[in-house]
């Protein structure tokens, strides 16, 4: 007789399959077929050869083999899961313990903390500053950043401020000899206690408030000088990213003017200071990462400057992390691409592989180039960082961080609507990439504030636009549209009208992507990049127009990921 299980599975004999043909599970109506296999695993090296031509060429090639190993982490099902359940469950603020006292904490999942001592003990945070100039630190470092930012965007914020604080602390020997130890030591010790008792620390900023925004001196905070030679400091933060982070910069109002204080969470007799976390940001995206609202109330903070002196001693902790969001952005583009070029190589759809049609082609190959231009400048950044090149710095940062952290979200977007339907299902985790990708645009100052800092840099500093247009010209007569936008940028310059200064941005930005890709990259990624991106009758307008003499198989078998 029959069990109920043998009945459910049972087949008539004229429909019987043969035994070659996949048979269905119990319970299933039929045998479904024609789905990407997971994405993990891969070689996250191996198909990003433009960041492997950067580091060697920027002078970290002896870290490969180290970054192998980090990328071989980044693209295991296990880092995969826990970036997925940092951001799924987000961090959760307790004010008062259960006795009613004030605690002012915060509370992440396990998955947090997996991503932030992995990220750590690689030293992404402060750890670089310990080499010496030229050594390739800041790029091996660089090219961290960007492994683990394609995994999970939310924890490398506190990453980042950390490794920004160290040159604006050195501006201080006693805060330096104070802090810079913990922040460059690679261990990871969540929680909140009296600095030196912890073997590593973390260091963040708060600098927004409710009526300025991007407009520090804006700033009502106020900062009284007492006996001690410190500062006790009132008013309200309106965005701190990593509040459990242990020490963090700040802006207030000193008798002097707008000043740079140095605030840890815990003081030195282990007392907790007067620094209030009223409520966590609902954020679109970066949902991992804890971003609060403050009140300093009567807290206690350490000078880092002179008074008056606020925004140009904080200015070298914004270059850093103006780095780290085109790296960032850079990174969110290669994960979104890196997950279209998978879906692609495996979906069938009207009876070929999507992958290998004409037009899917041209899409995934432009991805392929807005990924590698995008790359290769934020590694150019990271080696001036490296051989100490500030002029360059001075305004390639800003007009790099202007133009590829608004090309994210429509790269991402592209990306995306490569996986169809879906895409758009949370359970692919193209919803999560989307979600971060217009962050770095609008950290480190949006749009028009990133471009007025261009053209400052232009009008003031002349000696930064001629090591930005050195750069440039390195990869004169390389290509006749090229030139000609050369031509055109110089034009533009004369200009520097404030309401043209996006547009100037754009264009510096556009020839140093062009000038590294015509010099370094392989011959049909320059001329593709040039191609598209210099027309004669403007810039490209959505992905997969590239020009017919474009060597889209080229450019696609270059980026997609391989067991």
């Amino acid at each position: 007789m029959a069990t109920r299980s043998d009945r459910a599975v049972r087949v008539p004999a004229q429909h019987t399959p043969t035994d070659d043909r996949p048979r269905p599970a119990d319970g299933a109506t039929h045998v479904v077929e024609n789905q990407p296999p997971p994405l993990a695993g891969f070689d996250a090296l191996a198909c990003d050869p433009a960041l492997t031509d950067a580091v060697t060429r920027e002078g970290a090639g002896d870290a490969l083999a180290h970054l192998g190993t980090l990328a071989a982490l980044v693209a295991s099902p296990e880092a995969r899961e826990h970036a997925r359940l940092a951001d799924t469950h987000p961090p959760v603020l307790r004010t008062h313990d259960r006795y009613g006292h004030r605690v002012d904490e915060v509370d992440y999942h396990p998955s947090w903390h997996w991503l932030m001592g992995k990220s750590v003990g690689w030293g992404l945070h402060g750890r670089p500053w310990l080499a010496g100039p030229g050594e390739g630190a800041h790029v091996a470092r660089a090219a961290g950043f960007y492994l683990m930012s394609q995994l999970e965007a939310g924890h490398c914020c506190p990453i980042s401020m950390t490794y920004a604080a160290v040159p604006a602390l050195r501006a201080d020997p006693v805060l330096a000899a104070a802090y810079l130890p913990g922040l460059q030591t690679p261990h990871y010790q969540f929680g909140l206690a009296e600095p030196s008792r912890k073997a590593g620390l973390l260091a963040g900023m708060s600098m927004t408030e409710k009526q300025g925004g991007s407009d520090v001196r804006a700033g009502s905070t106020t900062a009284v000088p007492g006996a001690d030679g410190t500062y006790r400091l009132t008013g309200h933060k309106w965005f701190t990213s990593a509040p459990m982070n242990d020490v963090f910069l700040t802006l207030a109002q000193a008798p002097g003017g707008l000043t740079c204080f140095v605030l840890p969470r815990v003081l030195p007799d282990g007392a907790r200071n007067a620094i209030r976390l009223q409520r966590l940001k609902d954020k679109l995206g970066n949902r991992s990462n804890a971003s609060a609202e403050i009140e300093y109330t009567g807290a206690t903070g350490w000078r880092l400057g002179d008074e008056g002196r606020g925004v140009a001693t904080i200015i070298e902790m914004v270059s850093m992390t103006r780095l780290d969001c085109v790296l960032g952005s850079a990174a969110v583009i290669r994960a979104a691409l890196t997950e279209a070029a998978h879906h692609v190589a495996h979906r069938r759809a009207f009876g070929s592989v999507i992958g290998e049609t004409p037009l899917m082609q041209a899409v995934i190959a432009d991805l392929a180039l807005e990924s590698e231009a995008a790359t290769a400048l934020g590694m150019r950044l990271a080696g001036a960082v490296d051989r100490g090149e500030r002029d360059f710095l001075r305004l390639a940062l800003p007009a790099s961080k202007y133009l590829v952290c608004k090309r994210a979200p429509a790269a991402v977007a592209e990306a995306l609507e490569c996986l169809g339907g879906n895409g758009y299902v949370e359970e692919s985790g193209m919803p999560r990439l989307y979600r971060e990708a217009p962050l770095n645009s609008i950290w480190e100052g949006s749009g028009n504030v990133t471009a007025l800092d261009v053209l400052r840099a232009v009008t003031r500093e002349p000696d930064s636009l001629d090591a930005v247009l050195a750069e440039i010209d390195l990869a004169a007569g390389a290509d006749e549209w090229f030139d000609r936008a050369v031509h055109e940028l110089r034009i533009e310059l004369r200009s520097r009208e404030e309401r043209r200064a996006r547009r100037l941005s754009e264009m510096l930005a556009l020839c140093l992507q062009g000038s590294l890709l015509l010099r370094f990259a392989p011959e049909e990624v320059g001329r593709a990049f040039v191609a598209s991106r210099f027309l004669p009758d403007g810039p490209w307008r959505t992905p997969g127009t590239l020009p017919a003499e474009a060597h889209i198989d080229a450019l696609t078998a270059r980026v997609t990921p391989t067991p």
